[in-house]
């Protein structure tokens, strides 16, 4: 009995180490994420956002094609889409855009919008100035709001990128929201 017994506790400190770990390294997982596409520069992922820190020069010569895409998280009933599918730019000049969000619901909710940048080796040349993804976006029951974007293609970015893709990701951040299907759905309960 006493070797069952001392297989069984070593059995159970390595299943137990083995919760603990897979527990800490899915903690980590979206920092060390975060990390990897920094270093390979994969997902797209805007780094330069808000104010701008030097003066751009205009390339009157160049154009590269800004394409809008807006898709919504499958739990996210709001209706979002740009102003414009698509914008010729001359990298160094300011834009100034907009995408239109809908919230069809019977309640109020609050969205949050993650950008993605295709070429991802586009995402360190593409500047977003002012733009709606920065803050949390509340829309009333039936609300429609053009929600704005300023931004700026870098004078830097390499003569291939001929077309660059930004893509808006919604997702339902209402806070103790029930899940929302169709139009019908209970309105939130405000905690004061």
């Amino acid at each position: 009995m006493n070797q069952l017994q001392q297989r069984n506790r070593s059995l159970l400190i390595k299943l137990l180490a083995g919760t603990v770990l897979m527990f800490g390294f899915g903690f980590l997982l979206v920092p060390l994420y975060d990390v990897f596409c920094n270093i390979t520069g994969l997902n797209g992922k805007l780094q330069n956002t808000g104010a701008l820190t030097r003066d751009y020069a205009i390339d009157g010569q160049r154009e590269v094609r800004v394409q809008f895409l807006a898709v919504n998280n499958e739990s996210m009933p709001w209706r979002l889409h740009p102003e414009l599918a698509e914008i010729s730019v001359h990298p160094g000049e300011m834009m100034q855009t907009a995408f239109m969000a809908f919230n069809p619901t019977s309640s109020h909710m609050v969205a949050q919008a993650i950008p993605s940048v295709a070429p991802s080796e586009a995402a360190p040349y593409l500047h977003k100035v002012n733009c709606f993804c920065f803050e949390q976006q509340p829309l009333g029951a039936g609300e429609e709001r053009a929600m704005p974007l300023v931004f700026m293609v870098d004078d830097q970015l390499p003569k291939y990128i001929t077309t660059i893709t930004l893509s808006y990701t919604l997702f339902d951040i209402t806070p103790e929201s029930s899940p929302v299907s169709g139009i019908a759905v209970e309105p939130a309960r405000s905690v004061l």
